[in-house]
């Protein structure tokens, strides 16, 4: 189990993605998608959602997102980031809000 402590860690935030291009150098589909944060300033992600995603349904689309993971280098690309999501074993869905809030907005 995780500890409150540990969770309290996580800084998570509203995103809009604002870009997304095909990772041509990735294995599996992937895609570059670019995160705007608001006033934290904008991030590449790489995320493995391009089965279950057209570049059409993610752009403008908010999203929740894990700030401040460390750095990682996938298949070529530093990856800042990563969009949360919720997965079976048919589908995958990106989590996002309900209601219209500020970009850079603290998840708690």
């Amino acid at each position: 189990m995780v500890g409150i402590d540990a969770f309290k860690e996580l800084e998570l935030r509203v995103a809009m993605i604002v870009g997304v291009e095909e990772h041509e150098m990735a294995r599996k589909p992937m895609y570059k998608v670019t995160l705007d944060l608001g006033e934290i300033g904008q991030r590449t992600v790489v995320a493995g959602i391009k089965n279950y995603y057209s570049r059409e349904e993610l752009l403008g689309k908010k999203v929740i997102c894990v700030a401040n993971l460390e750095p990682k280098e996938i298949a070529g690309v530093q990856s800042h980031g990563m969009m949360l999501a919720a997965e079976d074993e048919s589908t995958v869905c990106l989590l996002t809000v309900d209601k219209e809030i500020r970009i850079g907005s603290l998840v708690r």
